[in-house]
């Protein structure tokens, strides 16, 4: 082999990184994401029958 070959051949290797590349994202991030679109996927509860009709209620407020 000659010695443009063997240089050739050694740029075209990568070279392992000293370091580890700051790229992504935070697991705290991704746990919020996920809490977040829990929160929106979710539909709203049902309201309890109890607190809900005529049956339930105080009777008609007027403003003041």
């Amino acid at each position: 082999m000659s010695a443009s070959e063997n240089k050739a051949q050694n740029e075209a290797r990568p070279r392992p990184r000293s370091y580890a590349p700051v790229v992504g994202v935070s697991m705290r991030d991704l746990l919020a994401a996920g809490a977040a679109a829990d929160v929106i996927c979710t539909p709203p509860r049902l309201p309890d029958p109890e607190t809900t009709g005529p049956s339930a209620g105080h009777g008609h407020r007027d403003a003041a």
